[in-house]
């Protein structure tokens, strides 16, 4: 499985989990790539929950991610802290459906 970044992504996940918290996200997704609920209105693309630095599951981060069964990718769009926001606003669904749409 490859996995990519987006750089909103890149930017956000070292100030939220660490190399370990990232490896132990990518080993359940290639277990597992539609292990996360999927998000409406998106075209497939799916949020899951992991732990953030000083937080467990429930309090943590939240991971958009988006799987290309055909290529074998994951594309890692954005993290952002529960606590900064519960929910993808309407923008930002549209936003990310446009990236996925132009990935495929």
């Amino acid at each position: 499985m490859i996995f990519i970044e987006t750089p909103i992504f890149t930017r956000r996940v070292r100030e939220l989990i660490d190399d370990n918290d990232l490896a132990a996200l990518q080993k359940t997704l290639v277990r597992d790539p539609c292990t996360g609920n999927v998000i409406e209105g998106t075209g497939g693309i799916r949020k899951i929950r992991v732990a953030a630095k000083g937080h467990g599951k429930r309090g943590g981060a939240r991971v958009i991610y988006y799987h290309l069964a055909s290529a074998s990718q994951i594309a890692l769009l954005m993290i952002y802290p529960k606590n900064e926001q519960q929910d993808l606003t309407d923008d930002q669904r549209k936003a990310l459906k446009a990236i996925v749409e132009n990935w495929r």
